[in-house]
């Protein structure tokens, strides 16, 4: 405050200058131009009177100009870059870690310690440091692969996620911010400006969140007043005039919902962008890069395609809110965020979303450039697409996309891409109840004899009826089989998780979601002989497979095409130039011989059996190519065979049961688990020896002077039988000693 003192003087820096108030005239006094100082002295006359007029001056920082006084050229985005008050952070933001997260910033610190010790003892710790850099990235990898809702929530509020400005400088070569509603106010909450991607312009306007708290404040975090939408609006007109495609980036977790914004008509606001954004006649692109909360987003995301960062959210309400009104707790938000379905994938499933576009592992704040490049990509794609319509298609493109969301009517069929989102009809419960190995052998072995039966016969009728229920029956006993080997191999929980990602997935063509797919394929297929009903599956699995094949043969051909198809193939097998050389080859060998009878050379005997041996070996290989298999026709030798095996099998079991290779077993399974995909040496070579004693003891049981007796006997049983058949056997025999054989898939 100014004080007034007598006699008059100016002190200080004005005492030398006509101040302001000397240069204004006094219309009030009918005085035009005359200094007031002056007219003061006018005033007062011959009579002096002493006062003195004193003011104390506030230091304030000089004014800075907006333009550097020689501002650089070359800086990335040209010198309107300099105009922007969006600098880089002169404090780096320090690193959140999520809840979920932590068992990571575990592993890390691991690193982080056994790197500190390499250093201070100076010691070789590469191959720890590797192995634990190793199971991160696996872990990493693994928790951002199966993210729930709520923790995508999460990630899409995470403090240090890149903004709308930090997008935008990344992608564009030019870009120049717009400033103000024209209505008396700038809202720092939404910003928008002009900016070129590979030499095309654009329209750029998003929401604004601040990098720190004070950033955060200042911009209202990033949850606009109606200024700021009306600030949108002008400058959608402005695009629309001038023909800049669209492009709007959304983060917001609502529009700001206080007093002052509802009086100044928040909702008025929002709807009038909502009803501009569909007359628009330019592309309009809009993405999801953090959270979009309801009308606040969506009154700049009326857009002909809506694109989602793989973490972004997009809602209605929050699920902390959903919540609330639901189960009167914040706390089931983790619950709400699911029922929501809320994310990009999910959305993009019900076709509120038209893409993904995908984020680095940890987040688009791990790797913001990256992130921001992938974004450009999409605007680029997109955009090509979308220029190429004309303004009516362009309207009703846009148009159409809102109209088709949720829309249902009775009587008309369902596109099939919604009907694969719908609830699927829940099937009846059939309830698996384990067969005995016995009981499944007797009735396999009874199909069998019917199978042959009607083999020989022409009148009997092919059992199947009885094989497509013992099929089905199988099957199902053999689900049972790998459900419980996944229990005992720990491995049900990895095989569920895959299940709801197939279930969910859009593209089963994707080379990650395959190649999860195949690398649990390979590890429950490694697993699985240590599972304790590995030899009840495996039986299982070979009944399957052979009466599949009966009853897929059944309904192939009748026997006369069979035969038909055997010469066919037999025909083929003679005819092919290596086997036609060797048979010429032999018979210009005989009749350069001169021998009459071909028994009595040892020699050219040698040759011809060696012959008929190698002809049926590749006339077997192409039998069982188009799903034949020889079998023996000595019934009683098939079923000492069938014995001696069951015998052998039923010894493996009671070894492998027995206490202490089941705690070899136990023990092997641990070591395995324990050293996961990456082993170091002690742990191979446990491996291995446990592997060695297991196969031994095995090998030992099997091997007893009984069994082998027992073998030798039988292989000579079978030795005499086909020496005193095979003088008899021709084409015809060995036709009607063929059987299905079923590859199972």
């Amino acid at each position: 405050m100014a004080s007034i003192q007598s006699p008059m003087s100016f002190t200080g820096n004005l005492a030398s200058k006509p101040t302001a108030s000397d240069l204004l005239s006094s219309s009030s006094n009918g005085v035009c131009g005359v200094p007031l100082k002056a007219l003061g002295r006018a005033q007062l006359g011959a009579k002096k009177r002493h006062f003195t007029v004193s003011a104390k001056l506030r230091k304030v920082k000089k004014h800075e100009y907006p333009w550097p006084e020689d501002p650089n050229p070359n800086v990335k985005g040209g010198v309107l870059s300099h105009l922007s008050p969006f600098k880089p952070l002169k404090v780096k933001p320090k690193p959140v870690t999520l809840d979920f997260e932590k068992p990571l910033m575990d592993l890390q610190k691991k690193i982080i310690d056994v790197q500190k010790m390499a250093n201070d003892t100076g010691l070789d710790f590469s191959d720890q440091i590797i192995s634990l850099e190793n199971k991160y990235q696996q872990a990493l990898k693994d928790l951002y692969t199966h993210l729930t809702p709520i923790q995508r929530v999460n990630i899409a509020r995470h403090p240090n996620r890149p903004t709308f400005l930090d997008h935008v400088f990344n992608i564009t070569e030019k870009f120049v911010e717009l400033h103000g509603d024209r209505a008396g106010y700038d809202d720092p909450a939404v910003v928008t400006g002009l900016g070129t991607i590979d030499g095309r312009s654009y329209m750029f306007m998003g929401h604004q969140k601040g990098r720190n708290t004070k950033e955060n404040i200042q911009r209202n975090f990033g949850m606009p007043t109606p200024h700021g939408y009306r600030k949108a609006l002008r400058m959608m007109y402005y695009a629309d005039h001038h023909g800049f495609p669209i492009v709007t980036f959304i983060d917001t977790p609502g529009a700001y919902a206080d007093l002052k914004s509802e009086e100044l008509g928040q909702g008025e606001a929002i709807a009038q962008n909502l009803r501009t954004m569909f007359g628009l006649k330019v592309p309009i692109v809009s993405i999801v890069m953090g959270e979009g909360g309801s009308g606040g987003a969506l009154a700049i995301g009326c857009a002909n395609k809506l694109l989602m960062l793989e973490n972004a959210v997009f809602y209605v309400a929050s699920p902390e809110a959903c919540a609330a009104i639901l189960w009167k707790t914040a706390k089931a938000s983790p619950k709400a965020a699911e029922k929501l379905k809320i994310t990009a994938t999910e959305l993009t499933k019900l076709q509120i979303a038209d893409g993904v576009i995908p984020e680095p592992l940890g987040g688009a704040h791990a790797d913001p450039y990256w992130t921001s490049q992938q974004i450009k990509t999409a605007i680029v794609e997109t955009m090509d697409e979308l220029v190429k319509m004309d303004t009516e298609t362009l309207l009703k493109h846009r148009a159409q996309k809102f109209r088709n969301i949720g829309g249902f009517q009775e009587g008309i069929p369902i596109d099939p891409k919604k009907k694969v989102n719908m609830k699927k009809k829940e099937e009846p419960i059939v309830q698996i109840s384990k067969t005995s190995e016995l009981e499944l052998r007797n009735e396999v072995d009874k199909l069998r004899q019917q199978i042959l039966d009607a083999s020989k016969s022409s009148t009997a009728e092919h059992p199947e009826t009885g094989l497509k229920k013992m099929i089905e029956k199988l099957k199902r006993e053999i689900d049972y089989e790998y459900n419980e080997a996944a229990k005992a191999l720990n491995m049900e929980e990895k095989i569920l998780k895959v299940r709801e990602e197939v279930a969910k997935a859009r593209n089963l063509n994707d080379s990650a979601l395959t190649d999860k797919i195949e690398q649990l394929k390979d590890e429950f297929d490694k697993n699985l002989p240590l599972a304790p009903n590995y030899s009840s599956l495996k039986y299982k699995l070979d009944m399957l497979k052979e009466l599949s094949n009966a009853f897929n043969f059944s309904k192939k051909s009748t026997n006369n095409e069979l035969k038909l198809e055997i010469n066919k193939r037999f025909k083929e097998l003679v005819e092919r130039p290596d086997v036609k050389q060797k048979i010429e080859t032999l018979k210009a060998e005989i009749a350069k011989s001169g021998v009459s009878d071909i028994s009595s050379n040892e020699d050219i005997k040698e040759k011809v059996l060696k012959l008929n041996g190698e002809l049926e070996l590749e006339f077997k290989q192409v039998l069982n190519s188009v799903g034949l298999q020889v079998v023996p026709s000595d019934l009683q030798a098939k079923e000492k065979f069938d014995a001696f095996d069951e015998e052998v099998n039923m010894i493996i079991d009671d070894v492998v049961n027995s206490s202490d290779l089941k705690d070899k077993i136990e023990l092997l399974r641990m070591e395995v688990a324990k050293a996961g995909d990456t082993p170091n040496e002690e742990s191979k070579s446990k491996i291995q020896a446990l592997e060695v004693e297991i196969k031994q003891a095995i090998t030992d049981a099997v091997s007893s002077a009984e069994l082998k007796e027992k073998h030798e006997k039988l292989a000579a049983e079978i030795k005499a039988t086909k020496s005193s058949e095979g003088s008899t056997k021709d084409d015809g025999s060995k036709v009607a000693n063929l059987e299905a054989d079923h590859s199972f898939v």
